[in-house]
C-alpha cells in the first residue's frame, strides 16, 4: 500500500480577503453565498426530494475530488452547504474554490 499524498499547506484567509472572495463568488450566475459563523454558508432550493439528493450526491462527488468535505443539510426541497477548514479554523482557498464548483453544478 503506498502513502497519501500530503496535503498542501492550507492557512486561514484574511477578513479583508474573505470579503473580496465573497464579492467574486456572488458575482457568478448563482449569487447568494454569506459568511454564518465563520464559514461560507448557502442554501439552495429544488422542488422536490428527488432532486434535492440528487444536488447532494453531486456535491458530495465535488468533495471527494478536492478532499474538502462540507457540512450539508437536508430537507425535502432545501439543502444547505457549509464550507470551512476546520484544520486551519477559517475559510481558506479551498473553501471558495470548492463553493465556486458547487454553483457549477447549476449552470
Amino acid at each position: 500500500m503506498t502513502a497519501a499524498a500530503p496535503r498542501p499547506t492550507r492557512s486561514a484567509l484574511g477578513p479583508t480577503e474573505i470579503v473580496t472572495r465573497l464579492t467574486q463568488l456572488n458575482a457568478g450566475q448563482v449569487p447568494g453565498w454569506r459568511l454564518i459563523d465563520g464559514a461560507l454558508e448557502k442554501t439552495f432550493g429544488f422542488p422536490d426530494f428527488h432532486r434535492t439528493m440528487g444536488f447532494a450526491n453531486a456535491v458530495a462527488f465535488i468533495a471527494n475530488a478536492a478532499d474538502h468535505h462540507p457540512d450539508l443539510q437536508l430537507s425535502y426541497g432545501h439543502c444547505t452547504v457549509r464550507f470551512v477548514t476546520h484544520d486551519v479554523q477559517g475559510i481558506t482557498v479551498s473553501d471558495f474554490s470548492c463553493a465556486a464548483q458547487v454553483d457549477a453544478l447549476l449552470d
